[in-house]
């Protein structure tokens, strides 16, 4: 049962939706702005008429297996770590793009609603926002930079780790939180990496 829901959300997780609605758009995104064929460069690319669709198709495909697992109590327990990594490694590195993939933000989302009910995806929601406020009011209302934006997102995840653990979610969903930590820091590690060479 564990592997065939983690077989099935790795495939939902590496269907590369924005990638291919810039491509049916005549837009490479692997040769466009930072090279991510995820849906934030898509809305840079097309527009955000076309970037909001790769948003919701990019959470979909994260959503979608994590609820229908979790609605019918198919996978419990430390079961549901396997699946949910796999949905974001889907879409992180996809044999439908040479096994390279997006930063997998829309994705953890969709991965975080499916599991909860969107209530960890709703607080992560909020951390992201108290940490955005955060820097505008540092940076006094300078533009944010790539790499900032980038350790909000890794941040943030630890951040949700430890609300989770704060608020008494079970020790599946608070190991799940680290090791969404870890990929995402993995997917950001340009922007990080840039962050540091900065400073």
């Amino acid at each position: 049962m564990i592997i065939g829901w983690t077989a099935l959300a790795f495939l939902a997780g590496s269907l590369m939706f924005s990638y291919w609605i810039g491509r049916l758009m005549k837009i490479n995104l692997k040769t466009y702005g930072d090279g991510n064929p995820g849906a934030i460069n898509l809305w840079k690319a097309a527009g955000y008429g076309y970037g909001f669709a790769g948003i919701v198709l990019d959470f979909g495909k994260g959503y979608l297996p994590l609820a229908l697992m979790q609605h019918g109590d198919m996978v419990t327990g430390f079961g549901i770590i396997f699946p949910a990594a796999a949905a974001i490694l889907g879409h992180m590195f996809s044999p439908f793009a040479d096994w390279k993939g997006g930063k997998a933000i829309a994705v953890t989302f969709g991965v975080w609603s499916g599991l909860t009910g969107f209530a960890a995806s709703l607080a992560y929601a909020i951390i992201l926002a108290v940490l955005l406020l955060a820097s505008r009011r540092l940076s006094k209302g300078r533009p944010i930079s790539s790499e900032t934006d980038a350790f909000h997102v890794v941040l943030g995840m630890l951040l949700l780790s430890i609300y989770l653990v704060l608020d008494n979610y079970s020790w599946p969903y608070v190991l799940l939180g680290l090791i969404n930590f870890i990929l995402l820091a993995y997917s950001h590690r340009k922007e990080l990496i840039g962050m540091k060479d900065t400073n």
